[in-house]
C-alpha cells in the first residue's frame, strides 16, 4: 500500500521535475539521507537519482551495498569487504527510508545535456557486474565520496569547491564524534575510539570533509561551475521525525566509574582476598586480549586507520601473560606491576596532550589498572593488611 501511494505521488511530482529539465529529458539529482538509529546509519547516506523522461526511467544508483556472505565477518574485520554499486527503483529506495523514518533531501545537478548523458553512461558502466565492486574505505572511498567524484569528474575543470569548514578545521575523529554523540551512540563511540588509531586525529581538508553526506550536501550546494551553481538548492522529498532516541543512562563513563569505585573499595577492605584474586586474573587477561586485538587490527588487517593506536599504552598484550602471575612474590612479577602502575600514572598525566585523542571514558579504567597494579607490586598482595 505504501509503495502504491509513493508511486502515485511520483506521477504528480515527476512531470513538474522534468518540466524544469533541458531538452534531453534527463534529470540527475543527489539524494542525501538523514542519520538513522542503527550504527551503520548514524552518519547518513548519499545516492544518485537518474530520471529520464523519454524512457520513463527513475532509478537510484547506490554505492553503499554489500553482500552478506558466510565469510562476511572475517572480511569485515580484515578490511577486505567489498562494497558495490547497485541500481534500484526510486519508489523502492524511498520506501526504505520512509520505513526507517529518515528524511531525504534532493539537489538537482545542473550540468549540460551532454555532461549528464556522459555521467549516466558512466554510472551504468560502473554498475556492470564486472565493475560494480570496490574496496570500501570509510574515510576516503565510501558511498558519499564515490557520488562526489562521479559528479565532479563529469562537471569538468570549471568546478570550484568553496570552503565549508569552520576557521579551525576539525579532525576526522571530532567529525565522527558529532554524529555519534547526536545519535546517543556512546558505547559505539568508545569502540571506535578503541580501534581507530592516531591517523583519525589528522585535520580534515575541505575536500576530505565530504566523506560525510551532510558535508557533501553543503559542498555541492556552495560549489560553482564556471561561476554558476553546480546544483539547485536542497529540496526535501521526504520529511519525517527522527528515529533517534535518547541515550541510555548507562554510558561508558558511568559504568567504568562505578567499576572503579567498587573495586577501589574492595581493595582496602578485609576479607576480599579470594574475590580480588579472581578479579585481577580476569581483568588483566581481558586487557591483554584487548591489546592483542588492537595489534591485530594494526598489523593484520587492511584498515589503515587502525594503525598507530596509542590505546596499546594501557591495553598491553603482555597483561595476558602477567594475569597468571598475579599475587606472586617474585622480583620479576613485582617489578612488572610496579612499572605498569607508574606507566598508567604517566599516561593519565599526558592524556590530553597526546597525538591521539583517547576516549575520556577510559580514564576510570586506566585509574583502575594503576590501582590494581600498585597493589600487585607489593609483596603478599592478597594478604590482609591495615591501611
Amino acid at each position: 500500500m505504501i509503495r502504491f501511494l509513493l508511486a502515485i505521488v511520483f506521477l504528480f511530482v515527476a512531470p513538474a521535475s522534468f518540466a524544469q529539465s533541458d531538452s534531453c529529458g534527463l534529470r540527475i539529482t543527489l539524494l542525501t539521507c538523514n542519520p538513522g538509529e542503527e550504527l551503520y546509519s548514524t552518519f547518513g547516506h548519499t545516492a544518485i537519482r537518474v530520471q529520464h523522461g523519454p524512457s520513463g526511467t527513475d532509478e537510484v544508483y547506490n554505492y553503499g551495498m554489500f553482500e552478506f556472505a558466510p565469510d562476511f565477518y572475517l572480511k569485515f574485520i580484515r578490511g577486505k569487504l567489498l562494497y558495490s554499486l547497485t541500481i534500484e527503483t526510486y519508489p523502492d529506495f524511498l520506501y526504505t527510508y520512509q520505513y526507517e523514518s529518515r528524511s531525504v533531501v534532493e539537489q538537482e545537478v545542473l550540468l549540460g545535456c551532454s555532461q549528464k548523458q556522459n555521467l549516466w553512461a558512466a554510472l551504468r558502466e560502473n554498475a556492470r557486474p564486472e565493475n560494480r565492486n570496490y574496496r570500501y574505505d570509510f574515510l576516503f572511498d565510501n558511498c558519499t565520496t564515490r557520488a562526489r567524484d562521479m559528479i565532479a569528474r563529469y562537471a569538468g575543470k570549471g568546478l570550484q569547491w568553496r570552503n565549508i569548514l569552520p576557521a579551525e578545521s576539525p579532525t576526522f575523529r571530532e567529525m565522527l564524534h558529532t554524529y555519534l554523540d547526536g545519535g546517543g551512540q556512546y558505547w559505539s563511540k568508545l569502540g571506535i575510539d578503541l580501534l581507530l588509531g592516531a591517523r583519525l586525529d589528522r585535520t580534515v581538508s575541505n575536500q576530505q570533509a565530504m566523506f560525510l553526506p551532510d558535508y557533501l550536501l553543503k559542498g555541492v550546494d556552495s560549489a560553482r561551475l564556471n561561476g554558476q551553481r553546480l546544483v539547485s538548492p536542497p529540496r526535501p522529498i521526504l520529511q519525517l521525525p527522527s528515529p533517534i532516541k535518547g541515550a541510555s543512562a548507562l554510558q561508558p563513563m558511568v559504568v567504568l566509574s562505578i567499576l572503579l569505585l567498587i573495586v577501589g573499595a574492595l581493595s582496602f577492605l578485609p576479607q576480599t582476598r579470594a574475590l580480588l584474586k579472581i578479579f585481577d586474573r580476569l581483568f588483566f587477561l581481558l586487557l591483554g586480549l584487548a591489546g592483542f586485538l588492537l595489534l591485530f587490527m594494526w598489523l593484520g588487517t587492511d584498515h589503515k586507520v587502525c594503525r598507530d593506536n596509542l590505546n596499546l599504552l594501557w591495553a598491553l598484550p603482555t597483561h595476558a601473560v602477567a594475569a597468571w602471575y598475579t599475587g606472586r612474590n617474585t622480583d620479576r612479577t613485582l617489578t612488572y606491576f610496579r612499572m605498569v602502575c607508574w606507566g598508567m600514572v604517566a599516561l593519565v598525566g599526558a592524556w590530553f596532550f597526546m597525538p591521539q585523542a583517547l576516549n575520556p571514558a577510559l580514564l576510570p579504567l586506566v585509574a583502575l589498572v594503576a590501582l590494581r597494579s600498585w597493589r600487585l607490586s607489593q609483596p603478599n598482595a592478597y594478604a590482609h593488611k591495615k591501611y
